[in-house]
């Protein structure tokens, strides 16, 4: 009986308890007390928001650098894979640049007949300036064919293999080629030196050689057909007390750029061991 009487005693209390404050609260008289209170609870509730905040962010933060990381990944792939399409494209079009002047100067020539190699090595030692092409016998090819670009005699083969060949150069000490000057219509023979120019020797005393003369192969001796370009005249060596006047010349070709090369394939000419200068 006592302990009923004791609990609604504390239920009263608690509900006039509570009626007071709520009536304290609406007519604002608790509005001190409760920025007392919750003054402490905000800045405790802001700080927390802030730390979760800040939490999240770092969670969503590392997840994006991660995923930035990948997609520069994968664009410099793309950028590395569309530089090499580039080089390749450039490579097919200097190639195909080639071939179309290779082919117009067959067509221009059409007396003879043209098999078009690549080059595919070259001899560095001062004393042998050959070439290597990706061709040989079985292709057709023998020691002595002529070998030409669209700009002008590079040499001949002296070597035979059957999926390569040696090309010696015009500008190989040990080769030589009868030419003739295209306007003063002299005859020379080539002498490569070992510094690496190219003379032209022999010709007569009494002919008058002009700078920027043409110099074309005369035929002369059985190693090449007549009028492929050799190169330019650059200066003349003319001494009064020697039998022969000597000419520098520019060659028609860049010895140090040759990609594409074009063998004269119906061209017999002499036996290698047995042709004269």
């Amino acid at each position: 009986m006592r302990r009923s009487t004791s609990q609604a005693i504390i239920a009263v209390t608690l509900i006039l308890l509570a009626t007071g404050l709520l009536v304290l609260s609406l007519s604002g008289h608790l509005a001190p007390l409760q920025g007392l209170i919750l003054h402490p609870l905000s800045g405790v509730q802001s700080w927390i928001a802030l730390r979760v905040a800040t939490t999240r962010e770092l969670l969503y933060s590392s997840r994006d650098i991660a995923s930035l990381q990948e997609e520069i990944a994968r664009l410099e792939s793309e950028v590395t894979q569309l530089q090499q399409e580039i080089i390749s494209l450039r490579e097919q079009a200097a190639e195909a640049e080639i071939l179309a002047a290779l082919l117009d100067y067959a067509r221009a020539q059409p007396e003879s007949s043209y098999k078009a190699t690549n080059v595919i090595g070259q001899d560095v030692s001062p004393f042998l300036r050959s070439i290597w092409i990706n061709a040989g016998s079985d292709t057709g090819f023998s020691r002595g064919m002529p070998v030409i670009t669209q700009r002008g005699l590079v040499g001949r083969i002296v070597e035979v293999f059957p999926t390569i060949a040696r090309v010696q150069l015009i500008t190989d000490p040990e080769a030589s080629v009868n030419v003739k000057l295209q306007q003063s219509r002299a005859d020379g023979l080539l002498a490569p030196q070992l510094n690496g120019e190219l003379w032209v020797d022999l010709i007569d005393q009494t002919v008058t050689v002009s700078q920027g003369e043409l110099v074309l192969t005369s035929g002369l001796g059985g190693k090449y057909p007549t009028d492929i370009p050799v190169g330019q005249i650059l200066n003349v060596r003319r001494r009064d007390y020697e039998l022969f006047q000597q000419a520098v010349i520019q060659p028609s070709v860049d010895f140090d750029d040759i990609d594409i090369v074009l063998v004269i394939t119906n061209f017999h000419p002499l036996p290698l061991e047995h042709s004269a200068p």
